[in-house]
């Protein structure tokens, strides 16, 4: 494959610049991963008979892969990171394809094992070739609306979903094929469409690990496990306590999408102009405001339509998290990217392998317990991000720094 330099990319038609291939593969993961997870509870609650533990079991050995991301450095020494990402793709696409096959316990957590593979290391090399490729000056702008994308994806998938599900009595089997081999085909058209762009700044290849990161690892390390607690537990919640049917879930994941779609551009430019400290902040505390609500629907039984305006308000805040990816861009040597992606995907899924089982159990004592302890961590994640400086780099990482010298006169 033809290997072209970052900056003679500009010459190139419009639809085969890195840009398009971002944007291109940006919709591409979201189609089978959004589609896996609108019909998962209702498939594992119906074809296999879940509870909460199986549930967390489940999503447990779904973030294993994310855990070991860091063997991404490991094969960027022989494949390029744009091969590994596409391939990466491709293994989400066809193993999401064919999960209705395996409707058991072992079958699920195989196939979900395969998935997840695609998906972490495809989201590992995707973070790295977007801080690489991306100016600075425009990283947040273009970040929001890579979200934005995402999202629309997401939502084409959602609105097909909810129009089609009831209407022509589609299959679990039906809908997993046509989304994942949608996403494996467009892997494979950015696999041959595309010239190999190589950036300027070679990556290093091995492991990274620098004390003057040490804020943005422990911000990752707490907004993986929050993650978690939203992903498994919020949806499930929707599913188990308010018996919410496929087409149901499925329109409320299209209103999150449709609020994302509209909203990540102007959070773009929000981050653009306030900074990371002032945007992490805000969604800090909003999330916590949200979690300690998810907990009040089971002290004061509030109903669905307000576990529902959660849900959404929830999702809104999780997509100002590219904010950290723009805090990292901008304290970081440009040849540590690719490999602290990596680290960075490992340290958010510390949590992740064990999190998601463990709350399992706690979540048929008290399911309100969870969405507390998720609010204790968002509350965490409040003071760490206080310590971000209004005008973070190299050498000024966290307002404990000692201030950069001025410039001579």
């Amino acid at each position: 494959m033809r290997i072209l330099p970052l900056a003679e990319a500009q010459h190139l038609p419009v639809w085969r610049r890195p840009i398009a291939f971002l944007v291109l593969t940006a919709f591409a993961m979201p189609v089978a991963f959004a589609t896996w997870s609108a019909l998962l509870n209702n498939f594992v609650i119906e074809a296999a008979g879940f509870t909460g533990v199986e549930i967390g079991w489940l999503h447990t050995v779904r973030e294993i892969p994310g855990f070991f991301a860091i063997g991404v450095i490991a094969l960027i020494m022989f494949i390029r990171e744009q091969v590994l990402g596409v391939v990466s793709l491709l293994l989400l696409g066809v193993a999401s394809a064919v999960t209705a096959w395996f409707p058991s316990l072992g079958g699920l957590l195989t196939i979900t094992m395969l998935a997840s593979i695609g998906f972490h290391y495809y989201e590992t090399v995707n973070q790295s070739l977007q801080l690489q490729w991306i100016p600075r000056d425009r990283a947040p702008q273009v970040l929001g609306w890579l979200v934005a994308v995402g999202s629309g994806a997401s939502l084409v998938a959602y609105g097909l979903l909810v129009v089609t599900w009831r209407a022509f009595e589609l299959s679990y089997n039906f809908v997993y094929l046509v989304s994942g081999g949608l996403t494996a085909a467009i892997a494979i058209y950015c696999l041959v469409a595309f010239p190999q762009f190589q950036a300027p700044t070679p990556q290093t290849r091995r492991m990274v690990l620098r004390r003057r990161y040490w804020l943005y690892y422990a911000l990752q390390f707490m907004s993986g496990a929050r993650r978690q607690i939203f992903v498994v537990f919020a949806a499930f919640m929707m599913v188990e306590h308010f018996g919410f049917d496929v087409h149901q879930v499925t329109a409320l994941f299209l209103i999150n999408f449709l609020a994302n779609m509209l909203c990540a551009p102007l959070m773009g430019k929000a981050v653009a102009r306030w900074g990371e400290r002032r945007a992490l902040g805000f969604e800090y505390i909003g999330l916590t405001l949200v979690f300690l609500a998810y907990g009040g629907i089971y002290w004061f039984g509030w109903g669905v339509a307000i576990a529902a305006a959660l849900y959404v308000i929830d999702h809104i805040l999780f997509a100002l998290a590219f904010a950290l990816k723009t805090y990292f861009q901008k304290i970081a040597d440009p040849a540590d990217i690719a490999p602290t992606a990596a680290v960075a995907f490992t340290i958010n899924h510390i949590a992740a392998v064990f999190l998601p089982a463990a709350l399992g159990y706690l979540w048929i004592v008290s399911p309100s317990s969870v969405f507390v302890l998720a609010a204790a961590m968002a509350a965490t994640s409040l003071g760490l991000a206080m310590l971000i400086p209004r005008h973070p780099e190299p050498g000024h990482e966290t307002v404990l720094s000692r201030p950069l010298p001025a410039p001579a006169e």
